[in-house]
This record gives C-alpha cells, sequence and structure tokens, in this order.
C-alpha cells in the first residue's frame, strides 16, 4: 500500500461517518451508532472500499485515548468518589456473572471433557467480562448525561470492571502458560493505581499553578494532551494495565483545575474532526462476514445474548442492591453492555496461547458491533422514558 492511499482511506472514512451520523440523529438515534455502521459499510464487509491498517488500528487507539481523556476530565470527582464503593459493587457482578454464564454457553455448545476444554471454556467467559466504556460515554455526552449520578457509576463500574476481568484473565492465562505470573499483575495493578495518586498530586498542583499564572492559554491543553499520551503509554508499557485506563485517570486529575473545559474544548475539536470518526469507524471495518457456517452462525448468536444478557442481569441487580431504582437499575445495565477494544485484546490474547481458535474471532467482532449499535438506542430509548432520579 502506498503511504498516499492512506489519505483517500482517511477522507472516505471522515465523509462516511459523518453522513452517517448525521442520518443517525435525523432518525433520533446516537450519531456514534452511524459511525459505527459506516465502518460496517465502507469496510471489507460490503463495500470494501477501506481495509483495517496497522495505521488505521493506530488512529483509532488514539481516538479512544483521547475518547477517554475528556471523559475523565468532564467527570465530577467528588461525585466519582461518593459512587466508587457502589460502582465496585457493581463491576465486581459485571465481571463474575458473565464469567460463569459464558463458561457454561461453552459447554452447551463443545460438551467435550477434559483440563484443555475447561480452561477454553473460562476463557470464553473472561471475553465476556470486558466493558468498552468509550462507546457508552459518547452516547452519554451525546445526551448530556455523562455527569449524571448513573451516568458517573457508569463510568466508574466500567473502569474497575476491565481491571477486574483483565486480573481474572491473567489468571486463567497463569495456569495456561507457565510464563503468565497472575500475583504480578495483581501487584502491578496497585502499583499502578499507588503510583497514579501520588503523580496525580504532585501534576495537579503543578498544572494549578501554571494554569493560574498562565490561565486560558493553549500551552496548557498541549501540557495536558502530554500528560494523558504519557499516563497511557505507562500504563500499558510498565503495569501490563490498559492505556484507555491511563489516560482517563490522567482526565480525573486535572478534571478539578480551573482550565478543565479549555482544555477539554480543545482535545474535543481533534476527537470530533478526525480521531473520532476514525476509532468509531475502526469497529465496523474490522468486521468479516467471510467463511461462516451455519454452526458458527449460531453459536455468535447465543455468545451474543448471553453476553448482552448477563451484564444486565449482573450489574443492573446489584445496581438495585446497592440502592438505585426502576430504570435506573436498566441504565447501568445497559449502559456495561458494550464490548470493544479490551474485548479485542482479550480474544487476540487467547489466540496467541490457544485458549480460542480463530473462527470464534468472528463471534467477538458481531457481539462488538451488535452491541455497539444496540447500547446507545437502547440507552436514549430509557433516557427519553425516565429521565435519572435522584441520587442513590
Amino acid at each position: 500500500m502506498e503511504p498516499y492511499e492512506v489519505f483517500r482511506d482517511l477522507a472516505i472514512i471522515i465523509v462516511a461517518a459523518k453522513l452517517c451520523g448525521i442520518v443517525a440523529r435525523k432518525l433520533k438515534a446516537p450519531q456514534v451508532v452511524g459511525m459505527i455502521v459506516a465502518g460496517l459499510l465502507i469496510g471489507p464487509s460490503v463495500l470494501g472500499w477501506v481495509r483495517q491498517t496497522d495505521f488505521l488500528a493506530d488512529m483509532a487507539e488514539i481516538g479512544v485515548i483521547l475518547l477517554m481523556f475528556s471523559a475523565g476530565l468532564e467527570t465530577d470527582l467528588k461525585e466519582l468518589l461518593k459512587t466508587g464503593p457502589i460502582a465496585f459493587l457493581i463491576a465486581c457482578a459485571g465481571v463474575f456473572v458473565p464469567l460463569g454464564m459464558g463458561a457454561l454457553l461453552y459447554k452447551v455448545f463443545w460438551s467435550a471433557q477434559g483440563t484443555e476444554e475447561f480452561y477454553k471454556a473460562i476463557f470464553t467467559g473472561c471475553i465476556m467480562t470486558a466493558t468498552s466504556v468509550s462507546i457508552t460515554v459518547q452516547s452519554l455526552k451525546e445526551m448530556g448525561h455523562l455527569q449524571s449520578h448513573v451516568g458517573t457509576t457508569i463510568l466508574s463500574a466500567a473502569i474497575i470492571d476491565d481491571v477486574i476481568g483483565i486480573i481474572v484473565l491473567t489468571f486463567v492465562i497463569g495456569f495456561k502458560s507457565p510464563s503468565s505470573s497472575p500475583s504480578k499483575v495483581v501487584l502491578n495493578t496497585v502499583l499502578f493505581f499507588a503510583l497514579a495518586a501520588v503523580l496525580g498530586v504532585i501534576s495537579y498542583k503543578i498544572f494549578k499553578y501554571v494554569d493560574n499564572r498562565y490561565p486560558h492559554t493553549r500551552r496548557i491543553p498541549i501540557a495536558g494532551l502530554a500528560f494523558c499520551l504519557f499516563l497511557a503509554y505507562a500504563a500499558e508499557k510498565y503495569f501490563g494495565i490498559a492505556d484507555i485506563t491511563g489516560a482517563y485517570v490522567a482526565g480525573i486529575i486535572l478534571c478539578s483545575i480551573r482550565d478543565s473545559k479549555y482544555i477539554d474544548e480543545k482535545i474535543d475539536i481533534n476527537s470530533y474532526m478526525f480521531f473520532g470518526p476514525v476509532f468509531f469507524a475502526s469497529i465496523g471495518l474490522k468486521t468479516n462476514i467471510d467463511g461462516i457456517d451455519s454452526s458458527l452462525v449460531l453459536f455468535s448468536i447465543a455468545f451474543i445474548i448471553v453476553a448482552l444478557i448477563s451484564k444486565i442481569i449482573g450489574c443492573g441487580l446489584m445496581a438495585r442492591l446497592c440502592g438505585f431504582k426502576g430504570y435506573d437499575c436498566l441504565k447501568i445495565g445497559v449502559g456495561m453492555m458494550t464490548r470493544g477494544e479490551v474485548a479485542l485484546i482479550v480474544s487476540q490474547k487467547g489466540l496467541s496461547v490457544g485458549l480460542m481458535s480463530s473462527q470464534f474471532f468472528t463471534a467477538v467482532i458481531l457481539l462488538i458491533i451488535v452491541s455497539s449499535v444496540l447500547v446507545p438506542i437502547l440507552l436514549k430509548l430509557l433516557y427519553a422514558k425516565a429521565p435519572d432520579s435522584a441520587a442513590a
């Protein structure tokens, strides 16, 4: 592929994403739904105009990093601390209920016995534990509910959910592969958040000083972006934590400075015009329906249904036990249903260690597509029917 062909692909992605986003908005659906559908239409499954490349994958990764940084900047820190313990309980239910139901689903379709099959069954559940907060964040932002009690709870629970899910995955792989150390992952996770707390206090004071001395200048968002990228890199490189978690933590650290909204405005320009459409369209680009047989179709349908329902059951019921009422429980359960980059990372890890065959990867991609399209629509319907109630 010639370097200049990238410009053609980007032009097609941006135009298609924006056009489909406008159509989605006209149909009273969130624009993110249209962007994902755009990727599906222009990708190898339909028109074949654009194919996923390493460059586009990197651009998409920057897109989700900026989105998570923006979500952190828009977070109400007091509300986040208030919802922390409840979010942790919801996240635990959002991990262990899908884990059990996913393992049971595998045993129903493939009843083979033995240790190897047991690990594959557990791994199927591990894929279902992941929650892609980015789709939900964008949907809540569009509807103006990201800073609500329910929105903050979903955001906090999704972040914790992925951390717990990655720890569970590492334990499973630890039994399969001697090179993996579950205890090391737990230690690295604790060390990352401990370092983030210390670094957060220091960085906050530095940014606050600069912000007071040079208010509303462009150097503030530039420094903030650099800080976001560094923390995303450090999280994945040195601690094995998802880079999106590092980006979100960076936003949390800076959300209380005076110019946090100014930083968010500058970041949102890049995200809205370029990196965001590339990220959401890339989800559709990854889908390839060639070579799907009837058995895989049946498994994929069951896989998607169980993955979606298990999040509603686990997170929704736990939200109910934690004091949320009525439709707010459904909003939390539905908001936790989306799967994305973490599910892909988990699946690719399973492929590399032999816990999943390549044919099942299609089921994961379809789950990402279905959940990414369905969740924003369901959230909009739920919020239209019942606005947020009082904080639990």
